[in-house]
């Protein structure tokens, strides 16, 4: 047996300033790791950190140690809250790394990382395969466009199954995943694994904490299996490279390289997955992961040319991945951090920019100034002189600029597209211990609020309470801690709240006429509407049927902006109208006294008009749910979800036990982290997300309603 003996501790410094050169920009990989919760994400990005030589001692997620969860509630609770950034080099070539949360609560920091990077990794749990956050965050990647390599983490245990995982990416995903590597054993006997590109087995060292490995060839044991699955990925990438194609079918020989160029190009436009295998907190085929994030996932310049719109002509530009062109920049991600105030993190995608640079953000049309540029290693940072095309890094000094929105060159203007963010489907009130805390408060839930897009916070202007808004329990209950803690604030909070809509179920006619006559001139504003129950998830569509100028054009936006603020609260429980369709058919002015503010609160009183006459109803946010449990707990768990008036979708066994998959009111859903422990002696998991709204069923709504007016 000829053995290759390697150390695969990488300890290469890099030169931050010249990397992001236009001639480097091939070497630099922008990447995430996404995945369902406890997949392993943070656990693999410790192990590249450590053996990219940018951590001297692994950290861990069970004891709290590890780099990337930084924040304390990250620690103590063993997941990942917000996404980190880190940068390390291999091979040569510099990987910028955002390690994403799993946790459904916190879907917008995966959402506004997947929009500015260029691939990422999707981790699999070798026993849980395919789970209901990565079916989430792999749709997520799918909407940009991003491209992928597949990890199948912890094959180390029991119930491990990489082929099981294989076809659950086919069935679930709609994945073509193409394996280049397959284990050696599973379960306690996993080894190491088979490299199908050359061929070879790869064994790892635990002793040396995986930085030393075996190349061998493959046990004789696993030589027909090993190429069986060498003849399918040489049928993959003929299927992708016709030159490959008339190889294969004459007989010749494939190069190891041909291989990885087919499937390069294949990945990078998204049409295969190539999968790879490990266990990371065994020190398995972290390296082998590096390996192939360096040779299947893109560089900035393999992506396509951003595209956005010229503020001053209203035209699609381009801005080619250039640091000498001019600078389009996308804000992503605010973080207030504790020594060095307001970071707004961005991806460059054109030009560059360096310190004590004036630069527009195209959004607002603020000037803002660049007063410090840093490179994020997790929690610590490197100061940087200048950043170009490629970069991902924070900047300080922006103090105008929110999340989604374009800095750029102001000679050269463009606006990038924002990012798009789910509402916020529950609520709770928080108030101070002490009335001298108000302040505080209000500093700390603005500076929240500003970095989180799917956190909100309003003033109930009947009780006089703030009522702050969110994606889930553990997202407020975060979020509060963090007041706490990094601010200092004694809070405390009410019960949870459902954020409901309301809509109409039937057509009506309103009409609002506002005059006013004072000493001079007076208002006068009348308006006719019709509305009409709309499709459900359409929102608000206004329609202008004035004919024979009844209402001059200058007053129809007014009208509409009226409409629109009465939109935000129904006359059922001031929760927001949607799904309504509002036609402006008649109405009347006068010369003189007509105005926009007439027009606006007269179609204001339409709208609520119309509303008494429209059938109004209530919609409740119902949520996606799916539970992991022991067969011997089925009976008493189905019944509880019966008793919340869930609707169970689907029951499948697994060799983990039973999944059930349930859609289920959120109102119904408050506290059930500790009721199913209780019902499962702790052993059943839940994941929850948001789907829809959906109308409350009529028997439940006088009841509902009874309990929002209580509140």
């Amino acid at each position: 047996m000829n053995n290759n003996k390697h150390n695969g501790k990488h300890n290469g410094k890099h030169n931050g300033n010249n990397v992001d050169s236009p001639e480097n920009l091939v070497k630099v990989r922008n990447i995430g790791i996404m995945a369902h919760i406890d997949a392993g994400k943070t656990t693999t990005t410790e192990r590249i950190l450590y053996y990219t030589g940018q951590t001297y001692k692994m950290g861990e997620v069970h004891d709290g140690t590890a780099v990337m969860d930084w924040m304390e509630q990250e620690r103590e609770r063993g997941i990942t809250i917000t996404s980190a950034s880190t940068t390390c080099p291999w091979k040569d070539h510099q990987i910028n790394i955002i390690d994403t949360p799993g946790h459904v609560d916190f879907t917008a920091e995966v959402e506004r990382s997947l929009r500015v990077l260029d691939g990422a990794v999707a981790i699999f749990c070798a026993v849980g395969g395919v789970e209901p956050q990565s079916e989430t965050v792999w749709r997520q990647a799918e909407g940009y466009g991003v491209p992928r390599i597949a990890y199948i983490n912890k094959m180390d245990r029991v119930g491990a199954d990489f082929f099981r995982v294989l076809e659950m990416m086919k069935d679930r995903l709609g994945a073509v995943p193409i394996p280049v590597q397959i284990p050696l054993g599973q379960g306690e006997l996993f080894n190491g694994m088979i490299d199908l590109i050359r061929m070879k087995s790869v064994t790892f060292s635990e002793d040396s904490l995986g930085v030393k490995w075996e190349e061998s060839e493959i046990p004789d044991d696993l030589v027909e299996e090993a190429n069986k699955w060498h003849e399918k990925l040489l049928e993959s990438v003929s299927d992708i490279d016709d030159s490959l194609m008339e190889k294969f079918l004459d007989g010749e020989s494939i190069e190891p390289q041909e291989i990885i160029n087919a499937l390069r190009r294949a990945t990078i436009d998204c049409s295969v997955t190539p999968v790879l295998c490990g266990s990371s907190f065994r020190y398995k085929g972290v390296q082998r992961l590096l390996d192939a994030i360096v040779n299947f996932l893109p560089s900035p310049l393999d992506v396509p040319a951003i595209k956005g719109i010229n503020p001053r002509t209203e035209r699609e530009e381009t801005r080619e991945p250039d640091s000498k062109g001019p600078l389009a920049a996308l804000a992503f991600k605010i973080v207030t951090d504790p020594y060095m105030g307001r970071l707004t993190y961005i991806r460059i995608y054109s030009g560059s920019i360096s310190t004590g640079d004036s630069i527009i953000n195209t959004n607002n049309g603020k000037r803002e100034r660049i007063n410090r540029i840093v490179r994020m290693f997790a929690n610590k940072r490197e100061d940087l002189k200048t950043a170009g095309a490629g970069s991902i890094i924070a900047v300080i000094g922006l103090k105008k600029t929110r999340t989604g929105e374009t800095i750029c060159d102001p000679k050269r203007p463009i606006i990038l597209e924002r990012m798009s963010f789910p509402e916020p489907v529950i609520s709770v009130s928080v108030e101070p211990y002490s009335q001298q805390e108000q302040s505080k408060l209000f500093d700390a839930l603005t500076k929240i609020a500003d970095e989180d897009p799917t956190f909100e916070v309003n003033q109930d202007s009947e009780s006089g309470q703030t009522i702050i808004s969110g994606m889930g329990e553990l997202h407020l209950e975060v979020l509060i801690e963090r007041v706490r803690r990094e601010f200092s604030v004694n809070v405390r909070q009410g019960n949870p709240r459902v954020s409901y809509r309301e809509t109409i179920t039937a057509h009506a006619v309103g009409e609002g006429k506002f005059i006013r006559q004072t000493g001079g001139h007076g208002q006068y504003g009348h308006v006719k509407i019709e509305v009409e129950p709309g499709e459900r998830l359409s929102g608000y569509r206004f329609e202008n049927h004035i004919r024979g100028g009844a209402i001059p054009q200058e007053f129809i936006e007014p009208i509409n902006k009226g409409i629109r603020g009465a939109l935000e609260n129904g006359p059922l429980a001031s929760f927001p109208l949607t799904d309504i369709i509002v036609i402006l058919v008649d109405g009347s002015y006068h010369e003189v006294d007509s105005s926009d503010i007439a027009f606006k609160i007269a179609g204001s009183m339409a709208l609520q008009d119309a509303l008494k006459r429209a059938d109004p109803v209530l919609l409740e946010p119902i949520m996606k749910l799916e539970i992991i449990l022991p067969d011997i707990y089925m009976g008493d768990i189905t019944g509880d979800l019966n008793a919340r008036r869930a609707r169970i979708l689907g029951i499948e066994s697994r060799s983990n036990g039973q999944v059930i998959s349930a859609e289920v009111p959120l109102a119904t859903m408050f506290g059930y982290a500790t009721q199913i422990r209780s019902l499962s002696q702790g052993r059943a998991l839940f994941t929850m997300e948001f789907d829809r709204y959906e109308q409350i069923p009529p028997q439940y709504q006088s009841d509902t309603l009874e309990k929002i007016r209580g509140y």
